[in-house]
């Protein structure tokens, strides 16, 4: 390979910044819109500083910063729901496609998971369409995504 295309695309590289670690399909800015109309009436994005970057400070539902790529009930001091931290525990993560399974029904979509079918989740169903999950995946991780 010629040293001067090898230079040229690790400093293209660098500048691009990292790639992301999780798949990420949605608009955020469209994702934005709808995280301003349904999903912060529970959940809010505050950074590693303390700082809400998203929503109006509710903690009804956990905080979303770098939410995409995390296992799920992995917030420490958060009260998940006992079929939720069993579902973590079998190993969900949260990805776009995911998360596009669980936002309609997240109960159905928790027992599902865990194969238990008495279990409730907390969040209730949410009347959204895919593409709209998919865009407010895109505008929480634009934020960041779990290393």
């Amino acid at each position: 390979m010629n040293s001067k295309f090898a230079l040229a695309a690790a400093a293209a590289a660098l500048i691009a910044g990292p790639a992301l670690a999780v798949d990420v399909t949605g608009d955020p800015a469209e994702g934005e819109k709808v995280f301003n109309k349904i999903c912060q009436t529970c959940h809010v994005v505050e950074n590693d500083a303390g700082e809400v970057v998203a929503g109006r400070n509710a903690k009804v539902g956990p905080n979303l910063f770098k939410m995409p790529g995390r296992h799920a009930a992995a917030i420490e001091g958060f009260r998940y729901s006992d079929l939720m931290k069993e579902a973590g525990e079998k190993g969900l993560v949260w990805t776009e496609d995911e998360l596009v399974k669980y936002v309609p029904g997240p109960t159905d979509f928790l027992r599902d998971y865990t194969q238990d079918p008495k279990g409730r989740g907390l969040m209730t169903n949410q009347r959204v369409k895919e593409q709209e999950i998919r865009d407010v995946f895109a505008y929480i991780a634009s934020f960041g995504t779990h290393e």
